[in-house]
């Protein structure tokens, strides 16, 4: 959960049968505006310049990583523009 965001998963939406393409256009139209991957290729993939749509790339979506950086996460969704791409390092030591 991350406070004052509504978090859904693909599978919660029902669009696990969907290519990338199509997956930008879903969450857009259903009022998304940050999409969180760790699909590093979708970056080549899609072209967001005319999107109101935000993708985030994580290094990583091992869960035990990603619940140890949610406050990063938090950090890079009130930084993601509308059209944008930011890669997310997840890999830092996790015992800090």
């Amino acid at each position: 959960m991350i406070a004052d965001h509504d978090v859904r998963t693909v599978a919660f939406q029902k669009w696990t049968s969907l290519t990338n393409g199509d997956l930008v256009r879903a969450a857009e139209k259903a009022g998304f505006d940050v999409m969180l991957t760790a699909d590093r290729s979708m970056r080549y993939q899609q072209n967001l310049a005319l999107r109101r749509l935000a993708i985030i790339v994580l290094s990583t979506n091992e869960a035990v990583v990603v619940a140890a950086n949610v406050p990063k996460i938090v950090d890079a969704i009130a930084a993601a523009k509308p059209g944008n791409f930011l890669e997310l390092d997840l890999s830092e030591d996790l015992d800090d």
